[in-house]
Formats: structure tokens, sequence, C-alpha cells
């Protein structure tokens, strides 16, 4: 590995303890190897400390490769993910959940797509960037899901090519596990810490203000748990969310209320099919599988 690493990988971790290890354990099968970890521990009170320890240990890698920071008390994931990219010392970014995982090319595979995409750059003169480093600043992939029990969804949420800030204002298509982004940048647009709004989706939508579009790459390298927890009143606070967002971007009521009309038609149309193919992987499982 290379002293200065070119992806550093961000994991914020609060009461993780169940699924930690999993998601470790995703990056170190990355078959892209030139990576280092910063887990953010946002002031833990399960074993989620000693877990990162003992990985540490059990994995044999080097302080400088995992690289364990500690919030003095709870400071919300935005927080923990602005620090995580401040004291990074990679040139990309990519961020991962701590009950999530990735498939094992998932940092091969973008940065493949990074290399390939390099000929069709869109660079606004307005940017504040140099050429060079709007190749493509900003990319995510498409989406498996999981249940709790780390049994697979039948269900993929597919990504274009190449998606605007208009497009992606109507529905955030960037799952932030999936993401890999230049440094640069999320220091220029680091995380909102206020409550209550979408700090990932607000962030994208600032980068894709000065820049033409984020990469997509149409396939499921990031598997995404859905929680036992998502249920109906937790979608309604995730519309509230939404629209916070959109305010604090400043975009106007009447544009807001628009927006949300679409965020609401496509969110819960997702979400229908995803448990759908949830009880239908239930079925097939128990022999009870419809003709």
């Amino acid at each position: 590995m290379s002293e200065s690493p070119l992806i550093s990988v961000v994991i914020p971790v609060y009461n993780a303890s169940r699924f930690l290890r999993e998601a470790l354990s995703s990056v170190l099968m990355q078959s892209f190897s030139d990576w280092e970890i910063l887990a953010v521990d946002d002031a833990s009170t399960d074993s989620s400390p000693e877990i990162l320890k003992r990985f540490q240990t059990e994995s044999s890698l080097p302080g400088e490769r995992l690289r364990i920071l500690r919030n003095e008390k709870n400071r919300g994931v935005a927080f923990s993910r602005n620090r995580g990219v401040r004291e990074a010392r990679g040139e990309w970014i990519a961020f991962l959940d701590a009950d999530d995982l990735w498939e094992a090319r998932k940092l091969e595979r973008q940065l493949s797509l990074l290399t390939s995409s390099h000929s069709e750059n869109e660079v606004p003169v307005s940017s504040p960037f140099p050429a060079s480093s709007l190749s493509s600043p900003l990319l995510f992939t498409a989406s498996g899901f999981l249940k709790e029990n780390g049994e697979r969804i039948p269900y993929i949420l597919e990504v274009p090519e190449k998606i605007r800030r208009e497009e992606l204002l109507k529905q955030n298509l960037i799952s932030c596990s999936s993401v890999l982004c230049k440094r640069d940048w999320l220091l220029r647009f680091p995380m909102p810490e206020q409550p209550g709004i979408h700090e990932d989706f607000a962030v994208w939508l600032q980068i894709l203000s000065e820049t033409p579009f984020a990469l997509g790459l149409n396939e499921p390298l990031l598997l995404y748990r859905v929680s036992s927890s998502s249920k109906s009143g937790n979608k309604l606070n995730a519309a509230k969310m939404n629209w916070r967002t959109y305010r604090y971007l400043g975009l106007s009521p009447l544009r807001s209320l628009l927006l949300m009309a679409h965020y609401s038609f496509r969110n819960l149309k997702k979400w229908r099919t995803i448990r759908r193919a949830g009880k239908k992987a239930d079925l097939t499982a128990s022999g009870n599988s419809p003709a």
C-alpha cells in the first residue's frame, strides 16, 4: 500500500455491535486494496469500541489502515462523517454505514468507471475547481437489500449512468454507503449538522449545483440493510426530513411542495416493491411460493 491511500473509507459507528464486524469485513475483502478505514465511534455505549479493537488485532491491520477515532460525546452521524473526512489521508472518500455491506469489487468497479468516463468531462465555466478535479467528483452505485438477518431481498434499486441535480431533487437515488467522492469536494461541502434533515442528500445536491452530473454504476455493489423499525411512522418522518432539506437548500415553499409530490410517489412505490419482494422471499423459503 502507498504511504497515502487512494481511498479513505469513513464508517460512522454508534451502538453498531450487531453488524459492525460484517461491515468491516466487507472492506477487508475488497479486490482493490489501497484504502484506509476511519471508524468514527460516536460515544457508543455498547460493545462497538471493543469490536473495533478486536477486529484490528484479529485482522492484523496496522493502526494506519484501521484508524479508530472516538467522539468525547455523542455528536450525530453528520459530525462523525465530517470528522472522518477531515482526518482522512486519501484523495477519495467512500462512506459506509456500520450496518451495510459492500460486494467485493465495489471500489474496483467504481475506479474503473472513473477511468472510463474521464474523456466525457463537462466542466462548468463558473466552477471554482480546476478542470482536472471535475472529471467525476461524485460516484454511486445501485443497491441490493438485506433483511436484518442477512437474507437477501430479491430487489435491486437501479440507478442511471448519470444523474443531474434536477433529476436528483425528485428522488434521492444516491445511497450514502454507495458513494465515492473526491475529498476536496466534501471539505468544501461538509454534511450539515443541522438536525431533522437528510444531511447526505443536501451534500449531493450542493455538489451537483457546481458540477453537471454524478456518475452511476448500475450494479448492486452496496447491500443496504432494511431495519425492522422502518415502519410507516419512520416513512412519515423521512418525508418531513426531505421537506426540511429542500427548505435548507433555499428552495421556495411552492417548489418544495411540487418536489415532495414526486418524492412521495416514487418512494412509496419503491418501499412497497421492497416489502413485497421480502414477503415473496419468505414464502419461497417456507415452500409456500405462489405458482
